[in-house]
């Protein structure tokens, strides 16, 4: 038994100890094998309470054999004394009196990682107290240090009159135990953590550029999109998070929304869009267009910030989500087409259908104008009274809707929900302003904005390219022109920074080919996802 203790690691130490009476039965038979078994035993215990195993010596166990009776006794008192506990040293007599009930030492066992908390200076008494304690971290795994604690020495060195600054070599170079001695600060009612919390990132964070970080080496980089649980919220500036299914990702620092949100200048917008173009048929369902001189309008109505209905919008931050585990019985998820005039929106909803029109379905819009001759009724559209639709408009049943030519158009909630329950897919095609309309529990939009390329690429893809013109032109059928392109790209820059948040999906439309191929294998990936991401709201 002894040469097997001695080759015994901590790991296996367990192992060891179940089949120890398989080794020993021989001795269990008398008085004296007994006693040397519960000793054995007994000095594994005490070992491994103490975190002793280097000092793990045969010499230790063989010691029960020579003296069983008196090492059973010796062991029992031990145990019963307590006096397995690690010897703190004592305080110093030079403590104030005041303190001495509530100075406490704490000694951890530092390895690589970091102890995982921050340090900064009172500014009131100059003390060194801890700033914030990480989620996860050895600090926090120990339950000893708290947020608010006064450091007084770390292993034996006084911190007083010491910048935070020449306190972090101590903590960084210390090895094995680092012994803290510690004055804790009030305490205080922690948050609950039961509520998992995850939040879609929705601006880029490098914490190497940001010169207002506390600590750069405790803080989280991430990128837009990226989901992150949130892990503490109690700081109003620096919030704990991690990456979501990243085993070796660590809780670190983020700025918290207040503070994102301070250091964007609010503005008061009010975007005005005027609906509806007349399309011929295979090209009609998007209604945002409306009667204009050219795209310059839009964009320059893009740009328009005033005091209006929709007030101070506050810069896009965290969006919170929930994970989503579609069942295949459930329907599916709404997907919302975005883009600029032009970019190729239509095209690429246009191959979808193609490619699967049992799979995928669009909406069949409502009009109020007369039906014509070539027209049928839910196929080209579904043909309604004015009353009718403004009674539709009063109860909030469009998407989004407008007049051209004294004729109602819109798209309603009725139509996304028809193409729903036949088990498709429903592609809908409206303006960014209007996609919250349709961010709901029941829909879950997964939104993807189609941006043009580089001028220079839309010059080689676009140049012979004919599209249907908004002017009032005898033949509105035309070609692009240099302005077009340059209208499409500014007002692509202004729905995405206006509306980037909201989207899930960006896709460059240089080569339609590409991008059909892009978009359709990101949908798949989107149906086969064992979790997908779906906003809280």
């Amino acid at each position: 038994a002894v040469a097997v203790v001695s080759r015994t690691s901590q790991t296996n130490l367990f192992e060891y100890l179940c089949s120890f009476i398989h080794y020993t039965k021989s001795h269990l038979m008398s008085q004296r094998g007994l006693v040397t078994y519960l000793f054995d035993f007994t000095l594994l215990f005490f070992f491994y309470l103490t975190n002793a195993f280097s000092y793990l010596e045969p010499k230790y166990l063989s010691t029960a054999f020579v003296f069983p009776s008196q090492s059973l006794l010796f062991v029992h008192d031990a145990i019963a004394q307590r006096d397995f506990e690690p010897t703190l040293p004592p305080v110093p007599d030079d403590v104030l009196e005041e303190e001495e009930d509530s100075v406490k030492i704490v000694s951890l066992v530092k390895t690589k990682e970091p102890l995982g908390a921050t340090i900064k200076r009172d500014k009131t008494t100059g003390a060194i107290v801890v700033a914030r304690i990480m989620r996860g971290g050895a600090a926090d795994k120990s339950g000893l240090i708290h947020e608010g604690d006064e450091l007084k020495e770390v292993n034996g060195i006084s911190l007083e009159h010491r910048k935070p600054k020449e306190v972090l070599p101590l903590l960084a170079c210390s090895q094995g135990d680092i012994t803290f001695k510690i004055i804790p600060a009030s305490s205080k009612e922690e948050m609950s953590s039961n509520k998992k919390l995850f939040v879609r990132a929705l601006f880029d964070y490098d914490p190497n550029e940001d010169p207002t970080i506390p600590c750069k080496d405790a803080a989280v980089s991430f990128k837009r999109g990226d989901v992150l649980q949130i892990v503490s919220m109690e700081d109003d500036t620096w919030w704990q998070a991690c990456h979501f299914m990243d085993s070796k990702s660590r809780a670190g620092l983020i700025p918290s929304r207040q503070l994102q949100e301070r250091r964007d200048t609010p503005v008061k917008f009010t975007m005005q869009t005027s609906l509806f173009i007349h399309f011929p048929a295979g090209s009609r369902r998007s209604f945002r267009l409306g009667r204009k001189s050219s795209w310059a309008r839009e964009a320059a109505r893009s740009r328009r910030w005033s005091a209006g209905v929709h007030g101070s919008i506050r810069p896009p931050t965290y969006m919170e989500v929930i994970p989503y585990r579609r069942d295949p019985k459930d329907r599916h998820r709404l997907v919302v087409l975005v883009g600029p005039s032009g970019v190729g929106v239509n095209e690429l909803k246009r191959r979808l259908l193609i490619s699967d029109p049992d799979h995928y379905g669009v909406t069949v819009p409502y009009t109020t104008r007369e039906k014509r001759r070539q027209e049928s009724e839910g196929v080209d559209y579904h043909f309604v009274s004015i009353r009718l639709f403004e009674e539709e408009i009063l109860n909030h049943r469009f998407i989004e809707y407008g007049r051209y030519q004294g004729h109602y158009y819109g798209t309603s909630v009725d139509a996304v929900h028809r193409v729903m329950a036949q088990g498709r897919v429903c592609l809908l095609d409206v303006h960014p302003s209007k996609i919250k309309r349709v961010y709901t529990s029941e829909f879950k939009p997964y939104v993807v904005f189609v941006k043009p390329p580089h001028i220079e690429e839309l010059r080689l893809t676009r140049r012979r390219a004919k599209f249907i013109s908004d002017d009032d032109d005898a033949n509105p059928v035309r070609i692009f022109s240099e302005e077009d392109f340059e209208d499409m790209i500014e007002l692509a820059d202004a729905m995405e920074n206006q509306y980037g948040h909201l989207f899930d999906k960006v896709i460059v439309n240089g080569d339609i080919a590409l991008a059909f191929r892009e978009l359709k294998a990101e949908l798949k990936k989107i149906e086969e996802a064992e979790v997908q991401w779906i906003s809280a709201d």
